[in-house]
């Protein structure tokens, strides 16, 4: 099969995840930038990185990339790309995108001249005078950064964090992608005793689990590119079934959520259940302040309420605090938390081993992480 251009984009941070991911997926010549992941495959990989990525918020075929600097340079950039090869004469091709730091600035202009370019193209190359487009989807986006477009088409449709198992949720839940992004740094193991003292509709603990069984994130939903005559069914089902043999079934994880909301815990183990690792996750009612550390070893990772998303900034200092006491440096164990808050450290009451910037929604904030390692063996 033919090798083709892709793209991954990604929050902020977690470039490096994406591609490391990509990598062992087998994509070729992988290249990270900012917020994005350029890769190469065949349908294959086409079909396996939107089933398996974790990290990534969608996979976009790239069409190319061309300097346009005026609306003549980007029709005919855009007229000289290869759509036929992806979008058949009766499919539905919309236009959508950004433009930032350029000279093409009109976001429906662009839209309009990207249109206008790529029926001309598809009508060169079908010999038809109207595209009805009342087939499947194939949505074109573009990105006008620097007086340089981009052009892809998005194979995913709804965004990977979109995995299937979270259709409810409380109040300011974690993004999908992101709670992945904090296990695989938390080097979650398929060993693992993972702990969430605030699990809200438990995001961490089934994106843990997924991780810890590793269970392709995206194995029960659906993509647009499997409706595409250009892409062969069978491809999405071998792939499916490769994923399916890759699950860790003999994994011995577990994974126990906490939260002072019943209604919380009970859709956290709902979710648990959708997504199929009920059997390796538990969650009950119980306030921060009764956590213990128990057992020889453990992995607490969490996403406390803070002063931007649900308490009083106050409120959220001193729940850090009672964190500090709580979260007992102890052999075999570690606690790793994200927070917006400049000052967590002082409030926690002692320096993070390491923290890394990492973006919740269009929230910038550190994941602050404390390891404490086993005692060497005697001897």
């Amino acid at each position: 099969m033919e090798l083709f251009e892709m793209v991954a984009p990604c929050l902020l941070g977690v470039e490096g995840l994406v591609g490391e991911e990509l990598r062992e997926m087998q994509a070729a010549e992988v290249r990270p930038e900012n917020g994005r992941v350029f890769f190469k495959g065949d349908e294959h990989m086409l079909a396996r990185a939107n089933m398996g990525s974790r990290y990534s918020e969608r996979i976009l075929i790239h069409l190319g990339t061309f300097p346009a600097r005026t609306f003549e340079e980007l029709f005919q950039g855009v007229k000289a790309l290869p759509w036929e090869r992806w979008i058949g004469k009766d499919d539905a091709f919309p236009v959508k995108g950004r433009s930032l730091n350029s000279k093409l600035h009109s976001l429906p202009d662009c839209q309009s001249i990207i249109k206008k370019a790529v029926v001309e193209r598809l009508r060169s190359k079908y010999h038809v005078s109207w595209f009805e487009e009342t087939g499947s989807l194939h949505q074109i986006q573009f990105l006008i950064m620097k007086d340089q477009a981009s052009l892809m088409l998005d194979a995913s449709g709804a965004g990977l964090h979109k995995r299937g198992y979270r259709q409810n949720s409380t109040e300011a839940p974690i993004k999908e992608t992101l709670a992945a992004a904090m296990i695989k740094l938390a080097r979650v193991r398929s060993d693992g005793n993972f702990i969430d003292p605030f699990c809200g509709s438990g995001t961490l603990l089934t994106e843990a689990a997924l991780y810890a069984l590793n269970i392709a994130p995206g194995l029960q939903r659906r993509f647009s590119a499997e409706k595409w005559a250009q892409v062969d069914n069978r491809v999405w089902q071998e792939e499916r079934n490769r994923a399916r043999d890759l699950v860790k079934r003999d994994a011995t994880f577990r994974a126990t959520g906490y939260d002072i909301d019943p209604a919380a815990v009970s859709l956290a183990l709902d979710n648990a259940r959708k997504a199929g690792v009920i059997a390796f996750i538990k969650a009950e009612k119980r306030d921060i302040r009764d956590f213990k550390a128990e057992g020889d070893y453990g992995c607490v990772i969490c996403n406390p309420p803070y002063g931007e998303r649900l308490l009083d900034i106050q409120t959220a200092q001193e729940l850090y605090g009672v964190m500090g006491n709580v979260f007992v440096p102890q052999h075999g164990w570690s606690y790793s938390i994200i927070s917006p808050d400049e000052t967590f450290e002082d409030c926690f009451g002692r320096k993070a081993d390491k923290r890394r910037k990492l973006y919740n929604g269009m929230i910038k904030c550190q994941y602050y992480q404390y390891y404490t390692y086993p005692r060497a063996p005697k001897g």
